[in-house]
């Protein structure tokens, strides 16, 4: 196993794209090394982008373009969509926070970025700076006239050439089945937010927070609720609010890592003609761990819960403690996993990196069950590995 508290390898020199992860044949994944690395690489990151200079520098970037009234973007697809998702989350909290006019930044998914580029500032996320949709994005925004700053692991990635501003959050994650890949552009989000406020966050805050999903206590109940889910189909993954994000990177895990079918929901969305499709074999995990108007939220997520209880679905949830007081175990037969508020963190901030850990745990412990291996998300298969190739990656 590699030692969780150390750091992870960068790309090689000269750079070369990640290597499909060799098939150990068992767990422990590279996944699941991963997921333990996350609370160190975390504080690591965090504190190093806010060393270097360059979450400032985003952050000023972010303040000229709100004093222009440009528009602001942040684009990614995959697992780096999702990551644009809670980097929207937290960079529109810090916007806010610190007083800035206009809407603040959007969310874009990569191609459509691509077809429909404008002037102002382009965010592009790409774990490993190569995606080709996500470079094309970049493209046609410099062509555009926008400025662009790029969130990856190394500015030595081929999509960071031209690109004016580069946050490297340097550790690249060693499975294909992304968990490092998520986390960190939420990280280098958190650090810009940081910058753009003024009000620094604890890094030892930030590891203990992740830290928090990989408990015993925690890992308990990530495999109850696995072992729920294990003969279901579909699975769908329900947030609201900041947990919207992690509801859709849970079920790109869930594909990608245990090949069951899934989908994701909006609280109330789900109650709105899906339920019909549902029945004892379909399976539900519910995110909800967002403390900005958390009683209606609550309130809902109860009824939603209680609708699913009445059809027999497999209910499992992520929750933060204050949520898990609020809504009766029964509500959730095959578990919940509580992770704590962090109220000194930012709202989405606290979200996120505290549901980060626990839906990625599910999910490997989920594998392990159905038998798959997650690292190489079925690309030793040679019909899927030929079907990557078809779509270039």
């Amino acid at each position: 196993m590699t030692d969780p508290t150390r750091p992870l390898p960068g790309p090689p020199e000269p750079w070369a794209g990640a290597a499909q992860p060799i098939d150990r044949g068992g767990p422990p994944w590279f996944m699941t090394e991963m997921i333990a690395a996350e609370p160190a690489f975390g504080a690591r990151c965090v504190s190093r982008l806010a060393a270097d200079g360059s979450a400032a520098s985003l952050a000023a970037e972010l303040r000229r373009a709100a004093g222009s009234g440009a528009p602001v973007v942040v684009v990614g697809c995959g697992t780096s969509e999702h990551g644009a998702i809670g980097a929207v989350a937290i960079l529109a909290d810090a916007w806010q926070t610190a007083g800035l006019p206009g809407p603040g930044p959007a969310v874009a998914q990569a191609f459509e970025a691509s077809l429909e580029a404008q002037g102002g500032l382009c965010i592009v996320i790409s774990h490993d700076g190569g995606t080709w949709a996500t470079t094309r994005a970049l493209e046609a925004a410099r062509a555009a006239g926008a400025r662009t700053a790029m969130i990856t692991v190394s500015a030595r990635a081929p999509g960071a050439r031209g690109v004016n501003l580069v946050l490297e959050t340097r550790e690249r994650d060693q499975s294909y089945c992304h968990t490092i890949g998520y986390t960190s552009p939420l990280l280098a989000a958190t650090a810009v937010g940081a910058a753009l406020t003024g009000r620094p966050v604890d890094p030892e805050a930030i590891q203990a927070l992740m830290a928090a999903g990989t408990r015993p206590a925690a890992t308990a109940a990530a495999e109850s609720i696995a072992a729920g889910l294990a003969g279901t189909r579909p699975i769908l993954t329900v947030g609201s609010g900041a947990d919207r994000g992690p509801a859709r990177e849970l079920v790109l895990k869930l594909e990608e890592g245990t090949w069951i079918p899934a989908a994701s929901r909006n609280l109330e969305t789900i109650a709105h003609g899906h339920l019909p499709s549902t029945d004892a074999s379909t399976g539900l995990v519910l995110l909800l761990t967002e403390r900005r108007a958390r009683a209606d939220r609550v309130d809902r997520a109860r009824q939603v819960l209680q609708a699913a209880q009445v059809i027999g679905i497999q209910v499992g949830a992520i929750f933060s403690t204050d949520v898990a007081a609020a809504l009766d175990p029964s509500l959730t037969p095959i578990g919940r996993v509580v992770v704590p508020e962090a109220p000194d963190l930012p709202a989405p901030v606290a979200a996120l990196l505290a549901t980060a850990t626990p839906l990625q745990l599910i999910v490997e412990r989920l594998a392990r069950l159905v038998g798959t291996n997650p690292d190489p998300i079925r690309r030793t298969d040679p019909r899927y590995a030929g079907a990557a190739a078809t779509l270039g990656g």
